[in-house]
Formats: C-alpha cells, sequence, structure tokens
C-alpha cells in the first residue's frame, strides 16, 4: 500500500457502514449518497489492496481484512470522539499533571508520603503507573513518566540518561499482631527464632539486609511467607500469620489501619526512597516539590 494513497476520511465511512451494518443506513447517517459512500469503502478497498466488506442477507458483515481494519479504526475515532472534550476540559481547567512511576518494592504507605507534597496543588492531575523497576526505568527514559519513585537508585546505565535523588531513609522495626505480640516482645530479639516470620521477596533491597540482620543476631528464621506486594505482607501479619518488618516512618498509620503493636527496632537496616527522573538538575515544578529542601 502507498501510504499517500491511504485517506482517513475513506476510513471513517468504512467505519460507519461497519457500524450500521449497511451502506443505506450509513449514508443516512452520513447524510450523504448511497453511490458516495459506496465509492468511498471500495476507495479504502484498493487502496489497502483487501475486501473489507462482504454480502450477508441484506446487510454487509466484515472480512478477515476487514475486522482488522475495523479494531484499528475503533481505537482511532473513539479517541477522536472524546477529543472535544479532553480539549474543552484542559482549556476549562488547566491541571498539574504528574506522571509517576511506583516500583512494586515499595510500600504504599510510603507513596502516599512521598507525594505528600503535591497533594495539595488544586489542579493536580496525578497518574500512578506500578511496575517493575526497570520496566519503569524504560518508560521514563522515553518520558513516558515525569519521576520513578523507588527503594533504590538507578544503577549505573550508559543507555539510560536517568539520574536518582534521595528523598530520604527509614529504620525497620517489627511488628506482630495482638496476639503475637507477647511471645515476640518476650526475649526479643531471640523470640524471633520461635515465631513464624514473613519477609519481602528478594525483589525489595531491604531482603538482603534482613537476612544479613538475622545472620548477626544468630536467629534461623521461620519463614512462614514471602511477599512481593507489601501491603499484603501487613495484612498477612495483621491477622497473626507471622511477625514482619515494616519501616518506622509509616509506625502511625500502620497501628492505626493494621492495629499491630511494635515489637522492637531492627537495628542496622533501613529502607532508602529515591526520585528518579531524566534531569540532573529538576526542572518539573512538582517533582521539584518531591525533593528536600
Amino acid at each position: 500500500m502507498n501510504a499517500s494513497t491511504f485517506s482517513y476520511r475513506h476510513l471513517y465511512y468504512f467505519w460507519v457502514v461497519a457500524k450500521e451494518g449497511g451502506i443505506a443506513r450509513a449514508a443516512e447517517r452520513l447524510g450523504m449518497a448511497i453511490q458516495t459512500v459506496s465509492a468511498q469503502v471500495r476507495e479504502l478497498e484498493r487502496s489497502l489492496g483487501h475486501t473489507l466488506l462482504k454480502p450477508a442477507g441484506r446487510g454487509l458483515v466484515l472480512t478477515e481484512a476487514g475486522v482488522a481494519a475495523m479494531q484499528q479504526a475503533d481505537l482511532i475515532f473513539q479517541l477522536g470522539e472524546e477529543l472535544p472534550a479532553l480539549v474543552r476540559d484542559a482549556a476549562s481547567m488547566p491541571a498539574m499533571r504528574l506522571n509517576a512511576g511506583i516500583s512494586d518494592g515499595l510500600p504504599k504507605q510510603v507513596v502516599r508520603r512521598l507525594l505528600q507534597p503535591v497533594m495539595l496543588e488544586p489542579h493536580l492531575r496525578l497518574h500512578c503507573s506500578e511496575g517493575r523497576f526497570d520496566d519503569l526505568l524504560a518508560a521514563l527514559a522515553l518520558h513516558r513518566l515525569d519521576v520513578v519513585l523507588a527503594d533504590r537508585a538507578a544503577p549505573p546505565n550508559p543507555n539510560l540518561k536517568v539520574y536518582s535523588h534521595a528523598l530520604g531513609a527509614s529504620k525497620l522495626a517489627w511488628y506482630a499482631s495482638e496476639a503475637l505480640y507477647p511471645q515476640a516482645r518476650r526475649g526479643f530479639p531471640q523470640s524471633l527464632a520461635k515465631l513464624p516470620v514473613l519477609l519481602p521477596t528478594g525483589h525489595s533491597q531491604t531482603r538482603n539486609q534482613l537476612d544479613q540482620w538475622f545472620e548477626r543476631q544468630r536467629i534461623q528464621p521461620r519463614i512462614a511467607g514471602e511477599f512481593e506486594d507489601s501491603a499484603l505482607l501487613k495484612t498477612f501479619g495483621a491477622s497473626g500469620m507471622g511477625v514482619f518488618p515494616a519501616a518506622q516512618w509509616i509506625h502511625d498509620d500502620l497501628v492505626a489501619r493494621y492495629g499491630v503493636k511494635l515489637v522492637g527496632p531492627c537495628d542496622g537496616v533501613q529502607e532508602h526512597f529515591f526520585a528518579i527522573g531524566v534531569e540532573k538538575k529538576v526542572q518539573h515544578p512538582l517533582v521539584q516539590r518531591l525533593l528536600p529542601k
């Protein structure tokens, strides 16, 4: 197909014909002559080199090629129908947009705290995408995201021009449900050798630190569960499945939401938080608000 012969007008007429199930009904909807609409559809078929519609009873149905064309046409013209409303909203309510990528290893309560500096923006339009760290960095490099929030800095990579900005760190501590708390508190931290323990999986930057902490304490933990999702870890921990670590940064929220109790510190283990962007000197006004003064 020669791209210069392809016409979106022809595609639109085909789309209406397919939606209406026949050329006569499409012509009536378009306010055009049947012959004109038919000629436009034939012109599209000629430029694509395939038949898109075939007779079926008193109407028309899509061929295999027509189905493929219709799927793309649906995407194109449905977006087109939304365009006036989007433009009107953008003109009437200028928004401060922030597209943030959230690393799946970052606790959700921490994310809320990290984003708190922008939450009072009256015209904020926040879009959060959670995903794997490497995938988010790739999206950031392609400017699909304004910032990535993560529990680690971006590794050196000559193919990815991204920069890590430290947002802070929090010490970790051990928490337990009301039922497990007395046993966990008695003789802590050696008590953890006798109780089930819940841990993050290796995708979290803190897992290696936790394993080293157990070694320093000469504790062989009885691991009852490992979780990629920190919210799930806390939910199962609150149910009494096991003692679990969490950032002390979110202590108040953790106690209020999950009804757990602080058992004791996890000395030497810290969770670090970073904002990763494509600029060494951040220009985006909302990302600037996230950085420590």
